[in-house]
């Protein structure tokens, strides 16, 4: 029996199917492009995104063989949402996370509402990522779209409307909206009316892990599936990849590298405290039911070494392809082993936690004329990691302790890069064998509901580790020095008001 894993994320998706023992048999993967049709604005063409899924599930089913598929769960971005019409027709692009045109919305009617009352009920603080804020934009500039629309749906739902299920959004992907109640677990009536929408107009809140329904079979047979595929709840990305990466206790986190940069531990409880609140850190229902987690984050993750590629990289990417390799190792495979004497602030999108920045722009310090490109790319990987201690240490302060990181996503493919960030955090961390870990929690919650075995079970049976890396005493030592000077380092640039 095998079973099969769907991420939709901001610049790709990808379908894995694994067997029931995690042995992956197959993967597909597709790029789409983001639409940006004015500065601020990022959106996704949601038909593309749907076709290109089904394209990964058909290219991964294909190469099944024998082993053909049972069924399948769904991870995806949080935020984005499309509205859908009475036809199922896409009446709109999806606006992707880090579009932030509802920046000015956002602070109007958060302010009318409470920031405070807000973060009580949702566990998240206002910024104008959050599906609410975009749904509010739309309401007061595009009013034919939000009239018109009878569902608005994130990817995970939206995908299983296309598959022709019923929609069901996953607890945690909701939470992401910032109009759901984290505690009672239901969308919340008082900022829907205040919106001017009915809970009917999205899908069903359930935890992950339950049955969906079964894909019906001639869209099992167009998708290359046999008959008989259930479907499971999935999750928001980022707590399906800590699942994958077996986060089950305490005390560990995930540490996702892909178009951002994340650290999602879990804890037993909503945590809605003070410090958190002043520091962004929200609070929001774990893939596992009765558990909570947070997101500590930079929107500027393994985007910076894309734009380095796509902007500088040409040499690397002619290299590559002569040499039938990947760029980006290419690149990796020059940063060296020690720190540079560069600084980086590494806000090339908005910023993420702690400081939800949307106009400081980011900066390079330190360039001479013996500056190297290869201290450069180090130099931008080196900011984002700073960007996460900064995180880290907020988080200790709010009494959520992580002791153990595990890595996933692309960049925990590049041993150099992990380094980098095991130094600059002064925190080992391990790599596990799957690092496609929310694929890889998709299958499991799909093995859970078509065998009835417990997630957990499944969890500390598929998730194996391949090394721990230590931090290095004399880079973390110099690292530690100049986490000093980057504490200062946005406010000194916030003060140049260049953005």
């Amino acid at each position: 029996m095998s079973y099969a894993g769907l991420d939709i994320g901001q610049s790709g998706c990808k379908a894995v199917v694994f067997d029931d023992n995690a042995t992956q048999i197959a993967a597909s993967y597709r790029e789409y492009k983001t639409v940006i049709p004015r500065e601020g604005w990022a959106e996704l063409d949601s038909s593309e995104v749907r076709d290109s899924c089904f394209q990964v599930l058909r290219e991964a089913n294909g190469a099944c063989g024998r082993d053909p598929v049972r069924g399948m769960s769904i991870s995806c971005q949080g935020e984005a949402f499309t509205p859908v019409g009475p036809r199922g027709e896409y009446l709109a692009n999806a606006m992707i996370t880090f579009d932030t045109r509802a920046a000015e919305v956002m602070d109007r009617w958060s302010g009318e509402f409470g920031v405070e009352k807000l973060y009580g009920i949702t566990g998240h603080t206002a910024h104008p990522m959050f599906s609410l804020f975009k749904l509010l934009w739309l309401r007061d500039n595009r009013p034919e779209v939000f009239k018109g629309a009878a569902r608005f749906l994130c990817f995970e739902d939206l995908l299983q409307h296309a598959l022709g299920l019923e929609p069901h959004i996953s607890w945690c992907l909701a939470a992401r909206t910032m109009m759901f109640d984290v505690r009672s677990h239901a969308w919340d009536g008082e900022i829907l009316g205040s919106v001017g929408v009915k809970p009917s107009r999205f899908a069903t809140p359930v935890p992950s892990g339950r049955k969906i329904g079964t894909i019906e079979p001639s869209m099992a047979k167009d998708l290359g599936f046999k008959e008989g595929v259930v479907v499971a709840s999935g999750g928001h990305d980022q707590p399906m990849g800590a699942l994958g990466a077996g986060v089950i206790e305490p005390g560990k986190a995930m540490y996702a590298t892909g178009t951002s940069e994340c650290i999602s531990p879990v804890f037993p409880g909503a945590v809605l405290s003070e410090e958190l609140f002043r520091n962004n850190l929200c609070t929001y229902e774990y893939v596992i039911e009765g558990m909570y987690t947070t997101v500590a984050f930079s929107l500027t993750g393994g985007n910076i070494l894309k734009w380095f590629r796509d902007v500088f990289g040409q040499p690397e990417v002619e290299e590559a392809k002569r040499m039938g390799s990947d760029a980006y190792e290419i690149i990796l495979s020059k940063i060296g082993n020690k720190p540079t004497s560069l600084l980086l602030l590494p806000y090339f999108t908005p910023s993420g936690t702690p400081y939800f920045e949307t106009r400081t722009p980011g900066a390079l310090f330190g360039l001479r004329l013996t500056t190297k490109r290869e201290e450069v790319v180090r130099a931008l990987l080196e900011g984002v990691a700073m960007e996460m201690r900064l995180n880290l240490d907020l988080l200790a302060r709010s009494g959520i302790e992580i002791n153990e990181l595990r890595a996933i996503g692309g960049g925990a493919k590049s041993r150099a890069w992990v380094q980098l960030k095991a130094d600059v955090l002064n925190k080992p961390i391990t790599t596990v064998q799957v690092p496609e870990a929310a694929c890889l929690a998709g299958a499991m919650f799909a093995c859970s509901v078509h065998t009835g075995e417990p997630v957990m079970s499944i969890a500390k049976r598929w998730v194996k580790t391949i090394s721990v890396l230590e931090p290095q005493p004399d880079n973390a030592a110099v690292y530690e020095r100049k986490f000093e000077s980057y504490k200062r380092l946005y406010p000194a640039v916030k003060a140049l008001e260049l953005g």
